[in-house]
């Protein structure tokens, strides 16, 4: 494929134009003209975060032109199983969690409060601009096609009640040496996913861990305790190391034709 400069734009944007010509925000305009220094009558490619690919040109400051918007230059299927990860938001590092996590292939992104959380992060909505944001470049930056969704945040159990049955979570935790690696949990719950179709959702916690309320809720829901790994993980390094076993796993699936 083509080594071209990529920009996420809106699906509803790209098929709207009819006219081929796509006038650009003050923000896109920015990036390609100042940022990327893009001449006119370069090709970029444009994405829509929902598996498509095209190529455009750039007109003038302002304008690209899109050709055969019926006819994308590039389609990938969407994933047959869908990962998520959520996450009780840290003080700190929340965004490089956004960027690593997209990078590496997750669908979902659940932000979650919990108990023992450090920081009480209520300004959710505030925010989600910006974390949208952070997501756009890290689709851009890192090829991809589809676009990983950042859901609400919300409180934990209130999510997890919220749960489609056909959904799969596990619990990471620490300190439990009865808890099963998430590797090997994994390869036990492939059958049973490829039946369901639902999303399989790994669940980290707050630096300070699950509160005694939290962890008898997870044993009364019957809700499996997964290890990431034999050290103690910050937040941040147990979200990425999470969603790397998630995209490893379901990588080797499709590999051996199971996917």
């Amino acid at each position: 494929m083509d080594d071209l400069i990529r920009l996420l734009i809106q699906n509803e944007r790209i098929i709207g134009n009819k006219n081929k010509n796509l006038k650009l925000t003050k923000e896109e305009a920015h990036y390609l003209n100042k940022v990327m220094r893009i001449k006119i009558g370069r090709e970029i490619f444009i994405t829509n975060g929902q598996g498509s690919l095209w190529k455009a040109k750039k007109l003038e400051q302002n304008f690209l032109e899109i050709n055969n918007i019926d006819n994308p230059y590039f389609v990938q299927e969407k994933e047959k199983v869908s990962l998520g990860i959520a996450v009780v938001v840290p003080k700190n590092g929340f965004e490089d969690i956004l960027k690593m996590c997209t990078e590496i292939g997750i669908d979902l992104i659940q932000p979650l409060f919990s108990e023992r959380q450090v920081k009480n992060n209520s300004n959710f909505l505030k925010r989600n601009i910006r974390w949208n944001s952070i997501i756009n470049e890290a689709v851009e930056q890192s090829e991809r096609l589809w676009r990983p969704l950042i859901l609400g945040g919300v409180n934990l159990i209130d999510w997890i009640d919220s749960r489609d049955s056909k959904d799969i979570i596990s619990i990471s935790i620490t300190r439990d040496d009865s808890s099963e690696n998430l590797n090997h949990w994994l390869k036990r719950k492939q059958n049973l996913l490829k039946k369901n179709g639902g999303v399989l959702w790994n669940v980290v916690g707050p630096e300070g861990g699950w509160s005694r309320n939290e962890i008898e809720f997870f044993l009364k829901n019957k809700i499996s305790f997964v290890k990431l790994s034999e050290t103690i993980l910050r937040t941040s390094t147990a979200t990425v190391n999470a969603t790397s076993i998630l995209n490893q796993w379901r990588n080797d699936l499709k590999l051996n034709n199971y996917l």
